[in-house]
């Protein structure tokens, strides 16, 4: 966040109530027997505690989890609050037979989000966003990797890529590493209309990156960032990307796209009103499914049509409305053919929460892990998505946050 949207927001943040209705709209009901169920949660890092003799702080968000070596390595990000701090630490430990075991901290004196897992062979990877520390502003300072050799042993975190270099998701997919990502962060929240760059990435041995189309690092220029994908069984790459400056011609909120399996580099979208924040996108079975952040409104849109306002009138006049509105994570089922998203069930969460990451478990059921404002004493909101009294996100984002787990049951 810019000291500008810092401004614009705090006059409004001073009339907000610390709770809202969370109405929202009420998605069509679904078959029985083609719902996706979901299991009690666990909490697996609570705030201002520990995890495995790592310290947490109050807010505990940006999350990664992978396998390895037979074990969950779960990565994330632990700080006095959502917003950029100094004291800021990336915590890793992973579960095994044995329980959790404490596998590293990273600290830089400034903030550190967007970790990123990559298994190749025997070796695994961890990629993070260094950021910079004024809590209002979006200082993107480029992409670190380290590599783990044994509990609390990784190489020196050094610095991969282009400056400014955001990674969104990296993962391997039909036997090959990819890692998506964005430059040009830092334009989201200075409304200046500057484009941001998503780069689609490949790696053979972890720290020499290449365009997945050789000459063509750059899939999507615009408004959009935030960006997950996955292939479908002919090669077809379906991807969702959160497009929060937007632009007059595709508007604001999300895009779905997709590119043919020869032409990877040929991204056709279509826009959504909707902002699926920090997406997740995986196969289940036949099924395309993304995990996002839902804007708990009437039409729960992102962009409000007031097409009469410019560009940058419209960036920021969306951002304001969004902030001072409740949130929850949600699973939603994405159509590769018609590219469009229909809401499927709400994860337990409120406030700030979505920053998902999952794990199979096994054929029909996979596990996710997310972060949330803490859920427990909050006896008027067990029931998702309705009936309850919330805080908005804007609220949220000041107050303490946990990661869980939760197992979803696929159709």
């Amino acid at each position: 966040m810019t000291r500008l949207w810092f401004r614009l927001l705090v006059p409004v943040a001073a009339m907000a109530s610390m709770g809202a209705d969370c109405g929202g709209e009420d998605p069509p009901p679904v078959e029985e027997e083609d719902k996706v169920t979901l299991s009690s949660l666990e909490v697996v890092v609570p705030a201002n505690s520990e995890l495995a003799g790592a310290p947490t702080q109050t807010s505990n968000n940006n999350l990664d989890v992978v396998r390895y070596n037979d074990r969950t390595f779960l990565a994330w990000r632990t700080a006095p609050s959502h917003f950029a701090s100094e004291d800021t630490v990336m915590n890793v430990a992973s579960e095994g037979p044995d329980g959790w075991r404490f596998e590293g901290s990273f600290t830089m004196g400034t903030d550190l989000r967007e970790p990123r897992f990559l298994v190749l062979g025997d070796k695994l990877f961890l990629y993070f966003a260094v950021l910079g520390t004024d809590p209002f502003a979006f200082e993107p300072q480029g992409m670190m990797v380290t590599e783990y050799h044994g509990p609390e042993d990784w190489d020196a975190p050094e610095p991969l890529y282009e400056d400014g270099f955001i990674p969104w998701r990296a993962k391997v997919e039909n036997g090959k590493a990819y890692l998506i990502g964005y430059v040009g962060g830092e334009n989201i929240y200075e409304v200046n209309g500057e484009p941001i760059r998503i780069h689609f990435l490949t790696t053979t041995d972890g720290r020499t990156l290449e365009p997945v189309v050789p000459g063509q690092p750059v899939v999507q220029e615009g408004g959009g960032s935030e960006t997950d994908f996955t292939f479908l069984d002919d090669g077809t790459l379906v991807a969702v990307t959160r497009n929060e400056a937007g632009d007059e011609a595709s508007g604001w909120g999300s895009k779905i796209c997709r590119a043919e399996a020869g032409d990877l580099g040929n991204w056709q979208c279509k826009s959504d009103k909707k902002k699926y924040d920090s997406p997740l996108v995986f196969r289940n079975g036949d099924q395309v499914w993304l995990v996002g952040r839902r804007n708990m409104t009437e039409t729960g849109n992102y962009d409000l049509d007031m097409d009469e306002l410019s560009a940058k009138d419209q960036t920021e006049k969306y951002l304001i409305d969004y902030s001072f509105n409740p949130k929850r994570c949600a699973l939603w089922r994405v159509d590769p053919d018609t590219l469009t998203v229909k809401h499927e069930v709400d994860l337990p969460s409120r406030g700030d929460t979505c920053f998902a990451s999952q794990l199979p478990k096994s054929a029909d059921v996979v596990t996710l892990y997310n972060y949330s404002n803490e859920l427990d004493g909050a006896s008027d909101c067990k029931q998702w998505p309705n009936d309850c009294t919330d805080i908005t996100w804007w609220v949220g984002q000041g107050q303490a946050t946990i990661v869980y787990r939760i197992d979803a049951t696929f159709p």
